[in-house]
């Protein structure tokens, strides 16, 4: 069972989408999330948001995601961070800040 160390070893941040794509080699339905976290510069993320999301729809939008995590590759492609969300009826809606923050900035 995982401690509180465990978890402290992990940060959760924000981040600006900066380019995002269809990720055609996923085993399901996924899109390829180039993401600004600011000091910790642009991390890549694979999320299984294809229901709700379209790659022009996050653009410049500001996402919730685990950092800190050991890289894994996602049909073939480089996945560095944890995109966030909540699920409502099999759909992922992603977690998101009230108002704009500089990118990389801790959630507490």
């Amino acid at each position: 069972m995982p401690t509180i160390d465990d978890f402290e070893s992990l940060t959760i941040r924000v981040g600006t989408v900066v380019r995002a794509e269809a990720n055609e080699a996923a085993r399901h339905p996924a899109l390829k999330l180039w993401i600004d976290f600011g000091d910790l510069g642009e991390l890549q993320s694979s999320a299984k948001i294809t229901d709700r999301y379209g790659p022009a729809d996050l653009i410049d939008r500001q996402i919730v995601a685990v950092t800190g995590l050991a890289p894994m590759r996602v049909g073939g492609f480089r996945s560095d961070v944890l995109v966030l969300g909540a699920m409502e009826n099999g759909e992922v809606v992603l977690l998101s800040v009230d108002d704009a923050v500089p990118p990389g900035s801790v959630v507490a």
